[in-house]
């Protein structure tokens, strides 16, 4: 084929083998790899390095790493298709030393040195540390739900047990009718009879298998029952019977600077290093800032830091924690009132006077303290005044015989936390571009390509209207 590039004889010998070493450039960043996973203390870290004395020999923990390593960092999740690239891919074997353990050997090993895998996350965090790259004062902290194995006929609830024999109760019922129907009638074939009878006998070992689920249910640590992954929940999405059953993965993104917007943002915001990460099977975030703000906290190795989270993480007690650990919180308030709602003045419309402890209300009268109690473990204090009855604004305050205002004793803090918020509002902005984008990331890595399947149906349908 004159005029092209001419390919190499497949059996053209050579005098002098190629080494692995001439494929691997010197910026590959499988040397990277090499090089992280070789300065470890594997042993320190938990990791099974001393051989057996007997049997066949296994595998060196270090080269197993860095397959592990190596499949995270290019988007290899199955350990069958890890075995075969440690077989075919030339960067693998240079890795590896062209060692290729098969696909079960790199499943076990996953499976049996987790707690050894995170501790090495951590050591890649003190590494990135002293290259330099972690000279943050600020993280972003956010959580993403992801689907389990489970699916959520297999998962059971207290309301899904209930339902659930209602639905068997009904079908057995409907199945004993058709029985009864049929003994009326001596044409019906035996073979029909016979399928009812065991449909009926199978709906009564399923009621059996789920009452026994939902005694299982009335203990107070069993809250929810998967089936097939013991540790998945379920977790209600944003639109209506939408829940997924799954587990909630929260991370916190590192970001430097203390100014919105800044150029130190921008430098960060390119590495998007995730400096902690954790994985809960809590169907929602409220109770996890503080102390994903502590673990960021001691992975940067800094005395305060300010943590940036949605509305979701908005809690009293947490902001509470964060202020007393160095952790200065920027998190939206929410408000669990209907009163704006139906059109009525919210607890916001009320001003509190530290200096003389009262209230003034929109109609200017003073609430002053009567009574403390507790509530959910918080101590809170009881304003009102007893000009109510009397008060030309009240049906757009109260539909009770006097406005009532409840204050925490650690309000202060809150109101503080939401001062800094108004006046750096910017800061939701910081936090949607720093931590949003890994677990977009992470949801592309794993196949979550939505855009283009729903691109490709818009795309036939279209094609089939016209």
């Amino acid at each position: 084929m004159a005029g092209f590039v001419t390919a190499t004889d497949r059996t053209q010998g050579t005098m002098f083998p190629a080494q692995l070493e001439d494929y691997v450039a010197a910026d590959n960043p499988v040397r990277v790899i090499d090089f992280f996973v070789d300065q470890l203390d594997l042993a320190m870290l938990g990791f099974g390095v001393k051989p057996k004395g007997t049997g066949r020999p296994s595998y060196h923990p270090a080269a197993m790493l860095k397959i592990y390593v190596y499949g995270y960092l290019n988007r290899v999740q199955s350990s069958r298709r890890l075995e075969r690239e440690c077989q075919r891919n030339i960067e693998a074997m240079w890795l590896t030393g062209r060692l290729a353990p098969d696909f079960k050997t790199i499943a076990d090993f996953r499976k049996d040195n987790g707690a050894a895998i995170r501790k090495v996350c951590r050591e890649f965090i003190v590494v990135c540390g002293r290259a330099g790259l972690l000279a943050a004062t600020m993280v972003a902290i956010d959580g993403s739900k992801f689907k389990a194995v489970n699916s959520r006929d297999r998962n059971f609830t207290q309301t899904k047990v209930a339902k659930r024999l209602e639905q068997l109760e009904a079908s057995i019922e409907r199945y004993l009718a058709e029985l009864d129907t049929a003994d009326r009638q001596p044409s019906t074939p035996e073979i029909k009879v016979s399928r009812l009878k065991d449909k009926v006998a199978k709906l009564k070992q399923e009621i059996e298998r789920v009452k026994a689920i939902g005694e299982q249910l009335e203990k107070p640590e069993d809250t929810q029952i998967s089936l097939t992954d013991p540790d998945a929940r379920s977790m209600q999405g944003t639109g209506k019977a939408t829940g997924t059953v799954g587990y909630n993965v929260r991370s916190s993104s590192a970001s430097c600077g203390s100014a919105p917007l800044s150029v130190q943002c921008a430098v960060e915001a390119e590495n998007h290093l995730i400096v902690a990460h954790e994985v809960t099977n809590a169907v929602h975030d409220r109770h996890q800032l503080s102390g994903m703000a502590q673990q960021a906290k001691e992975a940067l190795g800094t005395g305060a830091i300010e943590a940036l989270a949605d509305r979701g993480y908005y809690d009293g007690k947490e902001i509470l924690a964060c202020e007393q650990n160095g952790v200065t919180a920027y998190v939206p308030r929410f408000s669990t009132s209907n009163a704006k709602a139906e059109g009525r003045y919210g607890k916001q419309d009320f001003v509190y006077k530290a200096d003389e402890d009262i209230y003034l209300c929109p109609a200017g009268e003073r609430l002053t303290y009567r009574y403390s109690n507790e509530e959910d473990g918080k101590t809170l204090r009881s304003y009102w005044t007893t000009v109510c009855p009397a008060c030309p604004l009240k049906e757009k305050c109260t539909t009770s015989k006097e406005r009532r205002v409840k204050r925490w004793e650690h309000e202060a803090v809150l109101e503080a936390a939401q001062d800094r918020l108004d006046k750096k509002p910017d800061m939701m902005t910081v936090r949607r571009s720093t931590v949003e984008h890994p677990f977009g990331t992470l949801k592309f890595w794993m196949g979550s390509v939505f855009f283009t399947r729903h691109f490709l149906r818009y795309f036939l349908r279209f094609r089939s209207i016209s």
